[in-house]
């Protein structure tokens, strides 16, 4: 019972200083799901309250959902779909839960979107890989095991995204992302969430409040 007060109190903590935080300009977001989702399966809510203050959402499916063709191929669909909707120059900021955490950081790092990017949050993403990825098949899986080859290039290549902020959330909970501590990322602000199950984080009202706070919205 302490620990989860403490946590609490210590999310709550960061929750109010990150609305002093400068605002990040946002008319446009993309927002990119985890692994065996699609884009109704994922960011329902917070789309909805993105909508709401005007924002203009775009909230592809990436194929196949499960990453077995890897995750440049998802990043590499990531980038048409963002070109197709807002041309190749139009500012924006991205959104990833999980396995789109990754598919996001490549976008960023890899294929030049840190050039247009304004913000990137994460939400249970393992950054440093999750060993619940060797009970899964295909290239995407065999990415997101620690150590992993592909992890090891993302942080290698990180510094192109300049001085871009960048948020991370976690929770102390998460069963899928494990250690739940692989979502602590050294190049993001980090903000412990206390929610009981990895998919319910992108339905958290914290989270949810957190990233509205912290957006410049066109209303």
């Amino acid at each position: 019972m302490f620990k989860r007060l403490l946590c609490s109190a210590l999310a709550s903590a960061s929750l109010a200083h990150s609305a002093e935080s400068q605002k990040i300009p946002a008319r446009r977001v993309v927002l990119v799901h985890g692994i065996f989702q699609t884009q109704w399966r994922c960011f329902g809510f917070l789309r909805k309250d993105l909508q709401r203050k005007g924002v203009e959402c775009l909230t592809p499916s990436l194929k196949p959902a499960d990453g077995r063709d890897g995750l440049p191929k998802m990043a590499e669909q990531l980038k048409r779909e963002i070109d197709a909707r807002f041309g190749p120059h139009e500012r924006l900021v991205l959104i990833g839960f999980s396995m789109g955490g990754l598919v996001s950081r490549y976008y960023l790092q890899e294929l030049g979107g840190s050039e247009r990017c304004d913000g990137f949050f994460t939400i249970s993403s393992p950054h440093h890989g999750t060993g619940t990825a060797h009970l899964f098949y295909g290239e995407g899986a065999r990415q997101m095991r620690p150590d992993s080859d592909f992890l090891k290039q993302l942080a290698e290549t990180e510094e192109r995204l300049g001085d871009m902020p960048v948020v991370s959330y976690h929770t102390p909970a998460d069963l899928i992302i494990l250690p739940p501590t692989s979502s602590v990322w050294k190049r993001a602000e980090n903000l412990s969430i206390p929610c009981p199950l990895h998919p319910l984080m992108t339905f958290s009202p914290e989270v949810r409040r957190d990233i509205l706070s912290r957006l410049a919205t066109p209303r």
